[in-house]
């Protein structure tokens, strides 16, 4: 059971960004990884095809062996994890914005949050920013047109530059000091956003985080690696796969990237 492989899910290959935090921490351990670029973006989708979506791309990892799932999708997990939670018999790690430690660490009282729509119009969305920033002003900002950008391959585009200044400043009028990265897809523009916020406001996103938690939890139920063994590393996408070999050119391990209709 041990060497069974992590699962991990996005609607892309925004999710790449939890995955190459989930490797860092935990050299030893194999993974799949399936991008649904086809349905990206879930933040644009209702509850009903998120949930859809995110039960699709559960049985798929669950039928290749894996041992636990992490929901490498901020709309994913805060529409659909509690049902997973209930009707699947493995461990799921969700992703969700880091509100906590931003509103904990918040100096000035103000933080600004980035995401989607999918996520910042669900439940545990609410809840999380009802228990932890209450009392601090938190602006939320709509991602809108982001995710697709992205999945085109531009990064660095002038597109994504005007869309992340019409977003982003008006939040710093606000004087906030934190700038919380609600999807996934958000660490790759770090770089552009850092252009815009400066040194004053934090950036925080979730792929640290995340890593601990699974190397927790497989730990607590004795599921980890302990012995380096030959380590796989296999990518499911289910339309071209460039872009997605393209966000992996850093990485200094061996894997593999099929393209695969799901």
């Amino acid at each position: 059971m041990n060497n069974l492989p992590i699962g991990l899910f996005d609607s892309g290959i925004g999710g790449t960004s939890i995955w190459k935090e989930v490797i860092k921490l935990l050299p030893n351990e194999n993974t799949i990884y399936l991008a649904d670029s086809k349905n990206a973006p879930y933040g644009e989708k209702s509850s009903d095809e998120i949930l859809a979506l995110s039960i699709k791309n559960t049985e798929l990892l669950i039928t290749k062996g894996c041992k636990l799932i992490i929901i490498a999708c901020n709309t994913a997990t805060t529409n659909a994890i509690e049902y997973l939670r209930k009707n699947y018999n493995i461990p799921f790690i969700g992703i969700e914005p880091a509100i906590k430690p931003a509103a904990l660490l918040s100096k000035t009282g103000a933080i600004g949050v980035l995401a989607t729509k999918g996520t910042l119009t669900s439940k545990l969305f609410e809840k999380t920013t009802k228990e932890y920033a209450n009392n601090i002003t938190h602006i939320e900002q709509d991602g809108e047109g982001l995710v697709s950008l992205i999945e085109q391959g531009k990064l660095n585009s002038p597109e994504i530059k005007q869309l992340l200044e019409i977003y982003i400043k008006p939040m710093l009028t606000y004087n906030i000091d934190h700038l919380v990265l609600g999807c996934t897809h958000y660490p790759y523009l770090i770089p552009q956003i850092k252009n815009i916020v400066g040194d004053k406001v934090k950036i925080i996103d979730s792929g640290e985080a995340v890593a601990k938690q699974t190397k927790a939890i497989l730990e607590k139920i004795h599921l980890n690696i302990e012995v380096k063994t030959a380590v796989s590393h296999q990518f499911y996408i289910n339309i071209n796969k460039t872009v997605l070999q393209n966000i992996l050119n850093d990485v200094t391990v061996n894997f593999n990237v099929e393209e695969l209709e799901f």
